[in-house]
């Protein structure tokens, strides 16, 4: 295992389409991460052009044509992005909902709400990364 304390913070990128939602993951995990948030498939992109991310914290309900799951299913299917870690966290709470999200190729399926300490274990399993 990788601690996070060897090294700088690592990268995540939010995927996130709820305002409320964005600020308050960007705050709770500002102290453990770098935090960039979108909202959408088009502002998805755009951060993946212009950054380099460790771990993805995506919804499965974003703006745009595409919802997360497509996300999830694209990076895991790309040579570049399959190896980093991606935990979905939704609002969508069936069984139906987490296997998709693991079908997708999701390594940890959340419910909202969720409790920090739930958030940030599951992020840092997800990651390999030592608390």
């Amino acid at each position: 295992m990788v601690s996070l304390n060897d090294n700088k913070k690592k990268r995540i990128l939010i995927v996130e389409d709820d305002l409320q939602n964005q600020k308050y993951l960007e705050v709770i995990l500002n102290k453990e991460f770098e935090v960039a948030v979108c909202d959408s498939e088009l502002t998805f992109y755009e951060q993946l052009k212009h950054n380099q991310f460790d771990i993805f914290l995506i919804d499965i309900s974003i703006r745009g044509s595409k919802d997360g799951l497509v996300l999830i299913r694209e990076i895991k299917n790309s040579p570049k992005y399959k190896n980093i870690p991606v935990v979905c966290l939704t609002g969508h709470a069936y069984r139906k909902d987490k296997e998709n999200a693991l079908k997708a190729g999701a390594d940890a399926f959340l419910i909202k709400p969720i409790y920090f300490d739930d958030l940030r274990d599951a992020l840092f399993e997800a990651g390999n990364w030592a608390k």
